[in-house]
């Protein structure tokens, strides 16, 4: 019998729970993986701007799935931001996983967004709300996201957050390296 992994991520989500749980079975194969979605206050705008703010958001997110959920063995978050760079949008994400002795992050690549989602944004709307108008599709942000619907279909959202999840476990699996946190 395999030895129980319990995960909680901060996030119903399913891209964001797809792309967790592949990345913590890849990283832990002879664990058995459960994950429980929990919904979880970022604490920031409900589309972060910048670095500082969306990893923010990931960590904070943490921080209540840890509260509310005490007795697992690591709790992740994910973070969907968007940042400007020599006048362009820019769109990532950041991960965030604690198993509450150490924590890990890292950042997804990022790509820029067409001018016309921009403008959106510039208006105050969130990324999945104005991917969906400028793309005439339901809901992007529970399936391709704005990486699968720019990229034709290459790099789906949960592909994107799948890799950098598994940076994010690189502590984890290196504790010698990475000094306890807390």
């Amino acid at each position: 019998m395999a030895d129980l992994l319990r995960l909680v991520l901060a996030s119903r989500n399913p891209v964001k729970q797809g792309a967790a749980r592949s990345a913590f079975a890849s990283v832990f194969p002879a664990r058995e993986i459960t994950l429980s979605g929990i919904d979880a206050p970022s604490g920031v705008r409900d589309q972060p701007v910048g670095d500082e703010e969306t990893l923010l958001g990931a960590r904070n997110r943490v921080q209540y799935a840890q509260i509310a959920y005490p007795d697992a063995d690591f709790w992740a978050g994910i973070e969907g931001g968007v940042a400007w760079r020599e006048g362009h949008l820019e769109a990532f994400a950041w991960m965030y996983v604690s198993d509450g002795k150490r924590v890990g992050e890292a950042r997804t690549a990022s790509f820029r967004l067409p001018e016309a989602v921009a403008d959106l944004i510039r208006q105050g709307w969130e990324l999945g709300a104005a991917d969906d108008h400028v793309f005439g599709v339901s809901n992007s942000k529970h399936s391709s996201g704005a990486a699968g619907l720019l990229s034709k279909g290459l790099i789906n959202r949960e592909g994107l957050y799948q890799h950098a999840m598994v940076l994010a476990l690189i502590p984890f699996v290196n504790p010698e390296l990475y000094p306890a946190a807390y």
